[in-house]
């Protein structure tokens, strides 16, 4: 059994982004040398997600309106009101917003490999999803196998 690890870095440009890292995460299976087992697509920030869904741009934008929909911008906010919690610079970037759309969609994904490949269909994508754009961002790319 065999583990290989590797962070992607991104860097996104607008405040909820779709980024497609199929081939990024591809090139990161290539380079382990595994051809039977697992990927693990994982963010480490709690205003990011990873889906896999089809990279089509009417239906991202879709994607895109029901995320504002579900948990808009303009409403209130707990977690942004900097002077009724502790041990927070009155600084910060009021995100609430990004934080609950995150807990929606979740934070990593993992895909069976198989000669080398991901099991994904055609009209499959991996996305790593700005919620808190734009930033800097990593994803960690984990493959366990054979």
């Amino acid at each position: 059994m065999k583990i290989q690890k590797q962070k992607i870095n991104l860097e996104s440009t607008h405040q909820i982004e779709f980024m497609d890292i199929t081939d990024q995460v591809q090139e990161v299976i290539d380079h382990s040398g595994i051809r039977e087992g697992q990927v693990l697509i994982y963010s480490p920030h709690t205003t990011m997600g990873v889906v896999i869904n089809h990279n089509e741009p009417m239906l991202v934008q879709d994607f895109m309106r029901i995320l504002y929909k579900l948990v808009p911008v303009d409403d209130q906010y707990s977690h942004d009101l900097f002077e009724l919690r502790k041990n927070v610079k009155a600084d910060g970037r009021s995100n609430g917003h990004s934080h609950c759309k995150s807990m929606l969609l979740g934070v990593s994904e993992t895909l069976p490999v198989e000669k080398g490949k991901m099991i994904l269909n055609e009209r499959q994508s991996v996305f790593a999803v700005e919620l808190d754009g734009a930033r800097k961002r990593d994803v960690v790319i984990q493959i366990i196998g054979i």
